[in-house]
């Protein structure tokens, strides 16, 4: 076994403790009510940047702010999956699957955290990558997520506003 191939398999049974560790601590009832209220369907209203500009950023690794606005998302809580579609002429309207999970409030931003993980149809990843964003808005209308990354070595805050349908 080579030394990457051991520094991963090390790297996901700690994943994995981790894993067990939280989920045998229960959920929260703020993560229950957050996961009551994300189930259905929302659309993707608008996206903004905590900078003025103009900026070429590819959301999610996937595309571009104009295909991601007014994009339909389905959130399933009960096995945390989900579905995108991308909207905007030139931009490829197939289906996306990710899974997600909303974690508890963090005391550092006030904010519940929320990961998401594009996967494949059969719910696998291809990548093993997924971003950590923010839920700093959620109600039985509303949903807003954040996710903050680095622009000349400055904090860059990409805000997305969803509505329920």
């Amino acid at each position: 076994m080579h030394l990457a191939q051991k520094s991963e398999t090390m790297r996901l049974l700690i994943l994995a403790i981790v894993v067990l560790t939280l989920t045998s601590c229960g959920t929260s009832k703020l993560v229950q009510q957050s996961k009551k209220s994300i189930k259905g369907t929302w659309d993707l209203n608008s996206i903004s940047y905590s900078e003025s500009g103009v900026f070429n950023v590819t959301l999610l690794k996937d595309s571009s702010k104009e295909c991601f606005e007014g994009s339909s998302w389905q959130f399933i809580p009960n096995n945390n999956t989900g579905t995108y579609s991308l909207n905007g002429g030139g931009c490829s309207s197939d289906l996306r699957n990710f899974i997600f999970t909303i974690e508890d409030v963090d005391g550092s931003t006030g904010y519940q955290g929320f990961l998401l993980k594009p996967v494949n149809a059969k719910k696998k990843s291809e990548t093993n990558e997924g971003f950590r964003l923010q839920l700093t808005q959620l109600s039985e209308a509303t949903m807003q997520l954040q996710q903050t990354v680095s622009l000349e070595g400055k904090p860059f805050t990409i805000t997305m506003n969803f509505t329920k349908k």
